[in-house]
């Protein structure tokens, strides 16, 4: 069953690097990659790095991810029967989010007119709703998640902060998508994810101190 995932995987990873191939003729010698906060282009990579840089790092990243259920530690394992299933989609959740990416980069390379600020931070709120809804059914680990020394200690405070954690996910990824496409701006959305991915780390350390005065880890 978990193989299947690897192939999906696979299948993400060869869809990005055929659209490479696809469109190589048509990308310049100097292929846009980084744009800053007004949107300009200001950093460039060759043809051959555009075209092979996100295929690379998707192809890395599913490498990876077959390669953490091996170093996990005995009750910490990213890929056992609690665990497995959502870790797989979490990393079709991520290869897609850097498909969507490279899609970004080839479009704007071949003259399309994009702004690509907009464009990614979107992408971006749109990963955190996603990732929002797989966060309660992760059990605790030390590769994905919210991971800090609170979660990582009691198994209670992981599930309460990923409990926790996927509502302010889910709701800052939507309205940092809403703020997005209304005031065209990244700054605001921005501050939206950087609060959905703060407020939850703060909520472990606090609820961890209550068990801990409780008398209850």
């Amino acid at each position: 069953m978990k193989t299947r995932y690897y192939v999906f995987a696979a299948v993400f990873v060869l869809v990005a690097l055929a659209s490479s191939v696809v469109l190589y003729s048509s990308l310049p010698e100097r292929v846009p990659m980084h744009w800053n906060a007004q949107g300009q282009v200001n950093g460039y990579g060759s043809r051959l790095f555009a075209a092979l840089f996100v295929p690379a790092i998707m192809a890395a990243m599913t490498l990876l991810f077959a390669a953490l259920p091996w170093l996990s530690p005995r009750k910490f394992e990213v890929n056992g029967r609690a665990n497995g299933a959502v870790y797989l989609q979490v990393l079709l959740v991520v290869l897609g989010f850097l498909a969507a990416i490279h899609a970004l980069i080839l479009t704007a390379a071949t003259g399309r007119h994009l702004n690509m600020n907009m464009a990614i931070t979107g992408a971006v709120c749109g990963l955190f709703a996603v990732l929002g809804a797989f966060l309660p059914r992760l059990r605790r680990n030390f590769y994905v998640g919210i991971r800090t020394p609170w979660t990582l200690a009691s198994e209670e405070v992981w599930h309460a902060t990923h409990v926790f954690a996927a509502k302010w996910f889910i709701a800052g990824g939507i309205v940092g998508l809403l703020l997005t496409l209304i005031i065209r701006n990244f700054w605001a959305p921005l501050v939206v994810l950087m609060l959905a991915g703060g407020v939850p780390i703060v909520h472990s350390l606090v609820y961890y101190k209550r068990l801990e005065h409780r008398g209850q880890l």
